[in-house]
């Protein structure tokens, strides 16, 4: 990281008249992303791979790397507001408004190299680098309209001679705003100027001045005999004695006049490449033109503020929209149209017979003669694709081939176009389902109840399938606790069966599941089964059991109080039903039912009030009743009757 001594620092303070830039090194942290509050300048220095941003906001200028990240910072650029870098790559300038200053920067380094203070009420604001200049605009302090100046890096204040020259826009333009700049590098020492008079915009300023002299030269300048509406940004044209207005309009000055000269499509502002490729903004796109061209070569969804080529037309380098600013975003391969490409394939088809496949590729540039694309199905029985014959592309971008898919399921077929000299690659894919046959596959034992822990074996039958003979066994019990579990996975024997054994403690759903294979569909069959509880219950404070007729009684003396213990396969807020009948006139009538909760053992006792006469026969039982016990993850189970006699 460099450091600057503070002596060092105060020295350039005194040197130039205001304070010292701190400089912050890139360091390790190169994966930045490049972002500004708000942009005050772009532009690109080939020969280091670098794009300086300048950001108002925080008074600083970024260097970024090619790929958009972060490499190095400098800071305290007081309002910030253009860029230009000199025609060697050497020196970076900066227009500093609220200082009133340029301020010169080693284009390497970010050191500062000088300061020069311009005596303006407003600007510096735009800046150029031409004829050995950097040239600058801003409004002058004694009238209010805009002018140009310049400051001359050969001229040493030391000698006694100021390098800021300023009022050397030629004739009375009379603008009544700053202007903007542009340059040419295969126009060298050309300065394209442009204006709008916002009080009389009559008075719009476009020019060309030829700056490679001792003092500006009119090479072309607005005579008004067209109206200009608005002048936002103007660039030279490389190659052509034009300049284009407001990314849309050319306006040509061979003659040293300007005429119209064709139009772009709606723009606000673009930049041209060197080899003539224009870049224009157009609301929340970027679209690349050829030199004249009206459809463009390829369009790049960015809402940008600011973009600007690198020399070598490799890529644009734009600033979008983010939160909180601007981020340095990279559009490469500016110069490729990139192709639509489609694919249209039937929804359903049948295995084993052909379908036809079609689709269109092109592309706002015209793509080459017979070209050809690459195709491939992706399928069951090729995972990984299977490439099919190459398809040629009729000349109005149409296509069709016929296939004859082996495997059913989904197939995908995949369209590649590889691309060329003029085309970016493209690639496209549509599905179709092709038909399998469906597989008998059954699971007995569906409905079946059984006592509460039965071992019981599900047998799953699996008919005639094309190469699979995997089936799986699945078993869920009933109950948010207990996850579907894999009981069995394996090849059904000769017969078509396989079986797996199921520990029956709560109703269950079984399922035997097919995968398929890619001729026969997949297929899952399910059972349910339903378990009983497990119900005792014991009795106590009895003093004998005897039989009355064939039915075995508890005894008990007419004042003692039962007590009936059930012990009942424990769930979470489970209860048992109590039901109690009493004999009479040779019938059972029902004495009333109650719920009591069950411990967390199982167990719910009950004491039974005793009736205080004699020879009264009562019976009880308990019972899960599934969903009004608490839960419903077994089947309704009744337990046995209990019998009670009360003697004297």
């Amino acid at each position: 990281m460099r450091t600057r001594s503070i002596s060092t620092a105060t020295a350039l303070a005194v040197l130039f008249s205001s304070a010292a830039l701190s400089v912050v090194a890139a360091g390790p942290a190169s994966a930045v992303t490049a972002t500004v509050g708000s942009p005050a300048g772009i532009v690109v220095d080939g020969a280091r791979g670098r794009v300086f941003v300048g950001d108002d906001t925080n008074d600083r200028i970024i260097a970024a790397s090619y790929n958009g990240n972060v490499v190095d910072s400098v800071s305290g650029i007081d309002g910030i507001f253009d860029l230009a870098l000199s025609d060697d790559g050497t020196t970076l300038y900066a227009a500093a408004r609220v200082s009133h200053e340029i301020v010169a920067l080693d284009a390497a380094t970010l050191d500062v190299k000088a300061r020069y203070p311009v005596a303006t009420g407003i600007g510096p604001l735009y800046v150029e680098f031409a004829g050995g200049k950097a040239w600058f605009t801003y409004e002058d302090q004694s009238d209010g309209d805009g002018n140009l100046g310049s400051v001359d890096p050969a001229v040493d204040p030391a000698g006694g001679t100021d390098p800021v020259t300023l009022g050397q826009l030629p004739g009375d333009s009379g603008v009544g705003s700053p202007a903007l700049l542009d340059t040419d590098p295969s126009a060298p020492g050309l300065l394209a100027v442009g204006a709008t008079d916002f009080f009389d915009m009559t008075k719009d300023l476009m020019a060309v001045v030829d700056v490679s002299g001792a003092t500006p030269q009119v090479t072309a300048w607005h005579n008004g005999d067209y109206s200009l509406n608005h002048v936002s940004d103007i660039d030279l044209v490389p190659g052509a004695p034009q300049v284009l207005v407001d990314g849309t309009d050319r306006h040509a000055y061979a003659d040293g006049k300007f005429t119209a000269a064709g139009a772009y499509p709606a723009g606000q502002r673009a930049d041209i490449a060197p080899n003539g490729l224009v870049a224009q903004i157009n609301d929340a796109n970027v679209a690349v033109y050829r030199p004249g061209a009206t459809k463009p070569i390829r369009t790049y969804a960015a809402d940008t503020s600011a973009l600007a080529w690198a020399p070598d037309a490799s890529r644009i380098f734009a600033l979008v929209t983010s939160p909180g600013g601007y981020t340095l975003k990279v559009l490469t391969d500016p110069a490729l149209s990139v192709p639509s490409l489609t694919v249209n394939a039937p929804s359903t088809a049948t295995r084993g017979k052909p379908l036809t496949v079609t689709g269109k590729l092109t592309a706002t540039v015209p793509l080459p003669t017979g070209a050809k694309l690459q195709v491939t199905r992706t399928d069951l029985e090729s995972p990984s694709g299977k490439a099919l014959p190459a398809v040629t592309v009729k000349a109005d971008g149409s296509y069709a081939f016929t296939d004859t898919p082996p495997a059913g399921g989904t197939v995908t077929y995949r369209a590649t176009y590889a691309g060329d000299a003029e085309h970016t690659a493209a690639k496209a894919s549509d599905k179709v389902t092709v038909s399998r046959t469906k597989p008998t596959l059954t699971l007995n034992k569906n409905g079946n109840v059984y006592n509460y822990g039965a071992d019981v074996s599900f047998t799953a039958h699996l008919g005639s399938t094309y190469k699979n003979r995997t089936v799986e066994i699945w078993a869920n019990p009933f109950g948010s606790d207990k996850p579907n579990k894999l009981l069995k996975t394996g090849t059904v024997n000769s017969s078509g069966n396989i079986s797996a054994t199921v520990d029956m403690t709560r109703d269950t759903d079984v399922t035997a599941v097919f995968k398929g294979d890619t001729r026969t569909e997949p297929r899952t069959v399910k059972s349910t089964a339903y378990a009983r509880v497990k119900i005792s219950t014991s009795v106590s404070k009895h003093y004998k059991t005897a039989k009355i007729g064939s039915t075995s009684y508890y005894w008990f003396h007419k004042s003692t109080d039962p007590v009936l213990t059930t012990t009942m396969t424990y769930y979470q807020g489970r209860d048992q039903r109590f039901d109690l009948q009493v004999y009479s006139g040779g019938k059972w009538y029902s004495a009333g039912s109650q719920y009591f909760p069950l411990g967390t053992n199982g167990k719910s006792a009950v004491r039974l009030e005793a009736p205080g006469k004699s020879g009264i026969k009562a019976r009880m039982r308990s019972v899960y009743v599934n969903g009004s016990s608490g839960d419903t993850v077994n089947t309704t189970t009744y337990g046995p009757w209990k019998y009670l006699y009360f003697s004297s």
